[in-house]
């Protein structure tokens, strides 16, 4: 009795042992990952707890704590890998405030519980200075586009030949009016609109490229205006921020704070 208790035990740990094999191979997670949280991403098995019942293969699941035992080997996350950004892109309509976008492409897409992968485009304010044609634009009749001075720091100095480029000059403003739309930018690099305020003086630099070679001016700066005329104004990266000032005088240097001095484009 003995001698057959002690087989059919050997034979009870043999198919256990069995089993357990096949099991750890088959695994809990085997062919059932997911992205994001998905409620369906479901099995019965053993959870990371050591406890046995519902458990999830989603990428959920690491925080919830209900994964499957073997999420962490079945459902590696292959990270999304995307190329370095392509050029930026002309602006699109020449001669007057406008867009320019560049754009990355996906390499490897993520899979299982990898995060998605980030923007793929990306759009920044611009204006040419010629059309087309090559034919320069005209300066008198649009507003003057502005931006902050601290997206004007990178400007080159000299010319292609190497000669050095005309200093220019800066105008003072005080600012009539602005739209709502200036205080509502959360991109970074709109959030200088924000400090658009009616009342303030503002400063304004004249500078190449946007000034002009033979007019020695820039477009909407004031030069042949009244004190008195109401001039306008437009941000460049966000059409819907603009409004009005009226020229107080022509200086040589900008003396404004930083958050009230802007550049001519």
């Amino acid at each position: 009795l003995r001698m057959g208790s002690s087989v059919q035990f050997a034979c009870l740990l043999l198919v256990m042992s069995t089993l357990g094999k096949d099991h750890l191979v088959s695994g809990g997670c085997s062919g059932k990952c997911c992205q994001s949280r998905d409620l369906s991403c479901v099995t019965t098995d053993y959870r990371m707890d050591r406890v046995h019942g519902t458990c999830y293969c989603d990428k959920g699941c690491t925080r919830t704590r209900d994964c499957c035992f073997d999420y962490v080997t079945e459902c590696p996350g292959q990270d999304c890998v995307v190329s370095d950004w392509s050029f930026w892109s002309g602006c699109a309509k020449p001669c007057q405030p406008s867009v320019r976008v560049r754009v990355r492409h996906i390499q490897q897409r993520p899979s299982n519980s990898a995060d998605p992968c980030p923007s793929l485009e990306q759009r920044a304010g611009c204006k040419e200075y010629r059309d087309h044609q090559s034919n320069n634009c005209g300066r008198n009749s649009a507003p003057a586009i502005i931006t902050s001075m601290e997206f004007g720091k990178g400007r080159p100095k000299h010319d292609s030949y190497g000669n050095p480029l005309d200093p220019g000059f800066c105008v003072e403003f005080t600012l009539e009016s602005r739209t709502s739309h200036c205080t509502l930018q959360n991109r970074p690099h709109t959030h200088w609109m924000r400090y658009i305020t009616e009342g303030f003086k503002v400063c304004v630099a004249c500078e190449p490229p946007a000034m002009g070679n033979n007019s020695r001016s820039c477009q909407g700066d004031g030069q042949e205006s009244d004190k008195d005329a109401l001039l306008h104004w437009q941000a460049v990266g966000n059409p819907q921020c603009h409004g009005t000032w009226k020229k107080i005088h022509k200086t040589q240097r900008c003396h404004c704070p930083p958050q009230h001095s802007f550049i001519f484009i």
